[in-house]
């Protein structure tokens, strides 16, 4: 793959990280890059972090992990098969990201499912909600084919699924698709957070009112919540 690819995924972790939705060493970013191989964040000698990815750390690979350089001083994540097996069995998905947004893990814990309790405020945030976000039981690392299996047969049609006190995993057919909601549900977890907080539990968005909100499609949700987020990275020095 082109060092331009390398250098979006790279770049994804660093929005990710930027926003909150991961923090420290933890949480990986993958893309298709063939049909059974992928780019993947891998950890170097030299580990800074999410917030610090460069695009030598972006690995590309075969889906079960095999293929990079002995030589390169790189390890595959020990949750690769998050990404492998997604990609394996959706193929569909172009990218996929496993983070840890902490108001998600919080939400898992309590128990507070995330349903559609805004509306225009973030719609496609609402529309996944509506949907329905499926809850993976176990908390647990998902490092083996198995497991991943069993996550993704736990998700279903759906494009993201909860990790209960783990954190989450979404897919989208693009790398900006799958950053931009990630970011949302993470927005949508801290407004639940913060209503069950306040001793209150917010009701859903009534049907006709979600009727009325429109699909703002993805050059919209998706392209311009990227390029709002690469230059406020940009800004930032990152």
């Amino acid at each position: 793959m082109t060092a331009e690819a390398r250098e979006r995924v790279s770049l994804a972790c660093r929005i990710l990280a930027m926003e909150g939705a991961v923090d420290g060493i933890l949480g990986h970013v993958s893309v298709r890059a063939g049909r059974d191989r992928m780019l993947i964040r891998a950890r170097g000698r030299d580990e800074h972090g999410l917030l610090f990815t460069t695009a030598a750390d972006i690995r590309e690979v075969d889906f079960s992990g095999a293929g990079d350089d002995p030589d390169a001083g790189y390890s595959m994540p020990n949750e690769l098969p998050i990404h492998g097996e997604t990609l394996r069995r959706r193929p569909d998905a172009g990218a996929v990201v496993h983070a840890h947004p902490p108001a998600v893990v919080a939400c898992s814990i309590a128990g507070l499912d995330l349903r559609p309790v805004v509306g225009a405020y973030n719609i496609p945030a609402m529309r996944m909600a509506a949907a329905g976000i499926p809850v993976y039981p176990r908390s647990v690392l998902i490092r083996t084919p198995e497991l991943a299996a069993e996550m993704l047969a736990c998700m279903g049609d759906r494009r993201a699924c909860v990790l209960r006190g783990h954190g989450l995993t979404v897919w989208g057919e693009t790398l900006e698709q799958a950053v931009a909601r990630t970011l949302d549900l993470s927005a949508l977890a801290a407004t639940t957070l913060a209503v069950a907080s306040a001793g209150r539990r917010a009701p859903d968005i009534p049907p006709q009112d979600i009727a009325e909100l429109p699909d703002l499609g993805a050059s919209f949700s998706d392209l311009s919540a990227w390029r709002y987020y690469a230059a406020k990275a940009a800004r930032q020095g990152l």
